[in-house]
């Protein structure tokens, strides 16, 4: 199997570009990937992005509907996602929940990109049956995903079973998975699913700037991998 390089993904969602770009440098080298939440921003821009941050890059514009901050027209938040893939970042994400026009239209312009699609769903509610769950990563495959992305709300321990879990049906249909839980119970699954062949975790720039609920700062995850990999002793 390849080694995955996009294992640690730094979560960026600061008002402005240049608060954006400071903290992508501050975290830089923790980080494999750097998200930057457009939906963050007050005032929405790519280039300086692309330009000032050496790190593979994500771009996601996540709406209010899937617990984002962008509440403008679906063409407006889709037009910086088409102009990060016109650019040549590694990854855009796109909600499982977007309209049927903004598939086509992001799957339009990454035929002529080098970028890679992630498409997302998110429950923040709870964690699906098993077959629920299958059912969102088949209709992501079916929907031309480069990568899927799952994350649910993890209420018992059974949750997070579940959830890692899925990373098996998603090898046997070759698609590559995002997958872990929120919340507290969750933590643990956003470490597990590193070594079980999750496509990547993701993680907030400090202990005060997550993301998502029960999301670790990339300090804390880089020390948790060194101390698996017995690059640092344990106490």
């Amino acid at each position: 199997m390849t080694e995955n390089l996009h294992r640690i993904c730094v979560s960026i969602a600061r008002k402005t570009v240049a608060e954006a770009v400071s903290a992508a440098t501050a975290v830089g080298s923790l980080a494999d990937v750097i998200e930057i939440r457009l939906d963050a921003l007050t005032q929405m821009a790519v280039a300086p992005f692309i330009s000032q941050i050496p790190q593979p890059l994500l771009f996601t514009n996540r709406p209010t509907w899937e617990g984002g901050g962008f509440n403008g027209t679906e063409a407006e938040r889709l037009s910086p996602l088409i102009e990060a893939a016109g650019s040549g970042c590694h990854f855009v994400d796109l909600e499982l929940k977007a309209p049927s026009s903004s598939h086509q239209a992001m799957l339009a312009a990454l035929e002529k990109s080098a970028s890679r699609l992630i498409l997302s769903w998110h429950n923040f509610q709870e964690t699906p049956t098993i077959n629920e769950l299958v059912g969102r990563l088949s209709m992501m495959q079916d929907l031309g995903a480069d990568i899927a992305k799952i994350v649910t709300m993890a209420a018992t321990a059974q949750d997070v079973r579940r959830m890692l879990l899925l990373q098996d049906q998603a090898e046997a249909m070759g698609m590559p998975l995002i997958a872990f839980c929120m919340g507290r119970l969750g933590v643990i699954s956003r470490v597990a699913t590193l070594e079980l062949g999750g496509f990547m975790s993701y993680c907030a720039v400090n202990d005060e700037e997550a993301t998502a609920p029960g999301q670790l700062s990339a300090a804390t995850l880089r020390r948790i991998e060194s101390l698996m990999s017995g690059k640092e002793p344990c106490h």
